[in-house]
């Protein structure tokens, strides 16, 4: 079975001690991964400061050409990066490479902001005694950028702290999800083909636990990104002092359907928000709050559009739902439906495991407290929950401790409005799912959803820092 290498210092750096990598679906051992540890980290941070002094320097057109070569090569890659994806993620061919179009559009993206960033000029005569003064700012970037992400979107999540980053002129350490590394070394592999300078781009892989500390702690670091749970992050936060943070943590989306939208419409997409990649979304689905008076008929329909799911293998055209990540994800929902079973809920659709598949699931008679819908499931279930005013209705919504994404659909622009005004969230989307993302749009949450935004233009911001210049112009 082939060893996957470390990739440090633009080169390839084997380790004797690996972990095998399975199959979340099979369970086959897809390769052996080298894990590094923490004279790895420190020298993966010493090289990525050394390269530093190179990408600091780099014009911005160089930087932006190096994205566009990323690009093309990613097109000419696109179905073995998707297919790397179904094997080591367990997400279905056609969801994978879904994907890699997304990540190929995030690092034009990127490659296209990085001929834009700008400073502005401070009217310094706005205030007594600027008069004869020029005042101006500019960005710089920070240094070395530790970038921490999860399996869901091994490729995408990780282009969206990549590309902003290079974009500026940051260097990075990437630790990819354990689950995950074989996307993350690939992408390494275009990097260095591309013309990135070696050491701008360090791949660590491992075990989280053991190597976290030394990724954060490292005075040299100048940034953490870092995609997973809330749990974690709060951790991460309190561990990197004063160095800029951006945490994208977990969720439990809600959805209001107003009883004036076309159910016919609106209901195939809501199952494609509630189940695609088995619900392993930070904002898949989770809780759909329906009027009254259609609440009867938007479940009947939902369930139905719902058993038209194929489950199966990742890597058959067919599948629309595969394999959880692994054994002890799927086992845990498993427990948390059963456990809302016992305490009164009604199992409308699915609700038992089949090895590491688990089907599309639909809750009825759901309380607020129950884990399936207080915690986020991360996994393919979904409640239904009717209601009879608005600010019911978003009352409920905002009865978490999540905001990354809520929605609401209806044809009622006041409705609309005075939600979005309500809702408590990072983005609040308007007649879709809250599932829905472009990769430019300002993307973050609120409460225990995280701290900072990603999209690219923002994500810039967060990677670089603000410098104040004046010139005083006469003596």
């Amino acid at each position: 079975m082939e060893i996957k290498e470390l990739f440090i210092n633009g080169k390839w750096e084997s380790k004797e001690r690996t972990y095998a990598l399975h199959s979340p679906y099979s369970g086959d051992v897809i390769a052996n991964i080298s894990m590094a540890d923490e004279a790895d980290v420190k020298k993966a941070i010493e090289g990525a400061k050394t390269a530093y002094e190179t990408m600091k320097v780099m014009p911005a057109y160089k930087r932006s050409d190096i994205l566009l070569n990323v690009v093309q090569l990613l097109r000419e890659r696109k179905e073995e990066l998707a297919r790397i994806v179904a094997l080591e993620a367990g997400k279905p061919i056609r969801t994978a490479r879904g994907e890699i179009d997304r990540t190929i559009a995030t690092y034009q993206f990127a490659a296209e902001e990085a001929k834009r960033i700008y400073g502005e000029t401070i009217p310094m005569d706005a205030a007594p005694g600027g008069e004869n003064r020029l005042g101006f700012t500019w960005r710089e970037p920070l240094g070395v950028v530790v970038a921490i992400s999860p399996f869901n979107f091994p490729v995408n999540l990780v282009a969206h702290k990549l590309g902003p980053a290079f974009a500026v002129g940051n260097t990075v350490v990437l630790k990819p999800a354990e689950q995950t590394p074989l996307s993350a070394l690939l992408i390494a592999e275009i990097f260095k083909q591309a013309g990135l300078p070696d050491g701008a781009l360090q791949v660590i892989t491992g075990s989280g636990r053991e190597l976290s500390d030394a990724l954060i702690t490292d005075e040299r670091v100048k940034k953490v990104t870092f995609t997973g749970s809330a749990e974690v992050g709060k951790l991460i936060k309190s561990k990197a002092g004063l160095r800029k943070v951006t945490l994208e943590l977990g969720s439990n989306s809600g959805l209001i359907v107003e009883p004036d939208v076309p159910l016919e419409k609106i209901v195939p997409r809501c199952v494609e928000g509630a189940f695609s990649f088995a619900g392993q979304v930070c904002i898949s689905l989770q809780r759909i709050y329906v009027h009254d008076s259609i609440y009867d008929e938007f479940c009947k329909r939902f369930i139905e559009e719902a058993k038209n799911l194929t489950a199966g293998d990742p890597l058959d055209e067919k599948t629309d739902i595969s394999a959880m990540i692994n054994l002890k994800e799927t086992e845990r929902i498993e427990s948390w439906v059963q456990e809302a079973n016992e305490q009164g809920a009604d199992i409308a659709l699915g609700g038992k495991r089949d090895g590491t598949v688990f089907p599309p699931t639909v809750l009825l008679n759901v309380k607020k407290d129950m884990a399936v819908s207080c915690q986020e499931t991360f996994a393919p279930v979904v409640s239904i929950v009717p209601y009879h005013e608005l600010d019911e209705a978003i009352h409920m919504v905002n009865d978490s401790s999540y905001g990354l994404n809520v929605a609401i659909y209806t044809q009622n622009i006041l409705h609309a409005i005075h939600a979005a005004k309500k809702l408590e969230s990072g983005g609040v989307i308007i007649n879709d799912i809250p599932t829905f993302r472009l990769d430019h749009m300002p993307y973050g949450g609120v409460k225990d959803s995280g701290y900072g935004r990603e999209g690219i233009k923002y994500a810039v911001e967060e990677m670089t820092e603000l410098k104040f210049v004046t010139i005083k112009t006469a003596f």
